[in-house]
């Protein structure tokens, strides 16, 4: 019994440590026209430059058939990354593999069974100096719904 708990504990230690992550949503019955354009402005009128636009539902619309399958996931999907350098270099001080989260992205989708509705969301962070990126994107977003 103790070789076999052991054997646990050693198989555990090399699997690394687990890291739940978890998106945080906001759904609305805007246009994902007037939403990214009001997530583009909510980043630009934060004073940060949005680094990169994934189109990533055109991406897997374009694959779909070539991956051998059937499904439409998204009418709409795009992907926004960018980074502010005042609080990554504050989250990085901290812990300096904070680097892992950088850039920062917020993703805004339609889809096809909710045509209505468009979703935008970003990843929580860890406890720490990470939820200042998450209060920063929390923000971005309530700023382009105009939640606040």
């Amino acid at each position: 019994m103790k070789k076999l708990i052991c054997a646990l504990a050693a198989a555990l230690m090399l699997a690394g440590p687990a890291v739940a992550e978890t998106a945080i949503t906001y759904t609305t019955d805007e246009t994902f026209d007037d939403v990214t354009f009001g997530i583009e402005s909510a980043i630009e009128g934060a004073g940060l430059v949005i680094d990169s636009v994934s189109h990533t539902g055109d991406m897997l619309e374009r694959t779909r058939e070539a991956a051998g399958s059937d499904v439409v996931l998204f009418t709409h999907a795009d992907i926004y990354g960018f980074c502010s350098a005042k609080i990554s270099r504050e989250v990085m001080e901290a812990d300096i593999t904070n680097v892992r989260f950088c850039p920062y992205h917020i993703f805004v989708y339609v889809r096809p069974e909710t045509p209505d509705e468009t979703v935008v969301g970003f990843n929580s962070f860890p406890e720490g100096p990470m939820k200042k990126v998450e209060a920063l994107l929390d923000g971005i977003v309530r700023d382009a719904l105009e939640l606040d």
